[in-house]
């Protein structure tokens, strides 16, 4: 309660004091306030709620405005208000205890892997900072609580054998055209869903996606994409736009969903472990790095903003490794 007040005098005397008056007066605060006990009483809990919702929907205008996708923005949204609800108390009085100990329970709870508590961790942090830029609170609560050390995992790939499995168990032309565009785009499956007919490049081998933030970029497919795609589009009937639709009338635009289901059906037919679009696209990176591709060229075919992200993606073949030692040191 103690600690709350003092945030929230700080926060409102941080436009007239500097530095070290601010230090100050906190240590002031503290030594005044010291052996003194508090209680909170009479507080508006639909005024607080009000105030922590109308702080929430200014973030994520501003999220917005950046260029954050509604997934994203859902997803923002539905993270701090778990926090909100759970906390119970006005935004500027959270403090880093507050949050150590909800992440806390949500991971035993949840029994959630250590990458979703430190997603989590990064959009609290996000949002109070963006409080402390707007000046609604004096310092983000979020500052000590350090990144989460998450497991280094050697995510799978497919390989040769089991791509062309999947192929042979296509029973339809629109299966077979997506697992090839998947494989030789690596593609998102929501780039996948967004394409439609005129955004092909047949001459060329070539078509337009929007990623993440509406950023357009060129990818490239290979003969064998182009010739299954061919045959795909000229089966079909329908006059939607879209490049892939369902396989039954009205023939709507497929979703994400869908594409899910359907390759995680296939790869459960043929007994292979996990298989999902994000596999592909992991798999072509993990391929292309391993004959040879700049990795900038890569970062540049998958639309990755910062090369890191990239890396992460790729697996290094351990025979090359033992290959290049011999050649270098061996």
């Amino acid at each position: 309660m103690k600690e709350n007040i003092i945030q929230a005098v700080l926060a409102a005397m941080q436009r007239d004091l500097d530095c070290r008056q601010t230090a100050r007066l906190k240590a002031v605060l503290l030594q005044e306030l010291q052996g003194i006990e508090m209680k909170e009483c009479g507080f508006d809990e639909k005024k607080r709620t009000k105030e922590n919702f109308d702080l929430l929907t200014a973030f994520i205008s501003a999220k917005k405005i950046e260029g954050c996708s509604e997934k994203t923005l859902c997803y923002y949204r539905k993270t701090i208000e778990r926090l909100l609800h759970v906390v119970e108390v006005a935004v500027n009085h959270i403090t880093t205890s507050d949050i150590r100990q909800y992440l806390s329970h949500y991971q035993e709870q949840h029994h959630s892997s250590k990458v979703t508590i430190d997603n989590m961790r990064r959009i609290f942090s996000s949002f109070f900072s963006w409080l402390e830029d707007e000046d609604y609170i004096a310092k983000s609560p979020v500052r000590r609580i350090h990144k989460v050390k998450t497991d280094s995992l050697v995510k799978e790939v497919l390989s040769d054998e089991q791509l062309e499995q999947l192929r042979d168990n296509c029973t339809n032309m629109r299966n077979l055209a997506i697992i090839d565009v998947l494989a030789s785009t690596g593609i998102r499956v929501g780039e996948l869903v967004k394409l439609n007919r005129n955004d092909i490049d047949f001459h060329e081998r070539q078509c337009i996606v929007f990623g993440k933030g509406n950023k357009e970029r060129l990818v490239y497919f290979n003969a064998r994409t182009k010739l299954h795609l061919q045959q795909y589009l000229n089966e079909r009937t329908d006059k939607n736009p879209a490049l892939f639709v369902s396989l039954f009338s009205p023939h709507n635009r497929l979703t994400i969903s869908g594409v899910e289901v359907c390759i995680r059906k296939l790869g459960q037919q043929l007994d292979i472990p996990k298989v999902h679009p994000h596999k592909f696209r992991r798999t072509l990176a993990t391929m292309a790095i391993d004959k040879g591709m700049p990795i900038e060229q890569v970062q540049r075919l998958l639309g990755h903003v910062r090369i890191d992200t990239t890396l992460h993606y790729a697996i290094v073949n351990q025979n090359n490794v033992k290959l290049a030692h011999k050649k270098y040191l061996g």
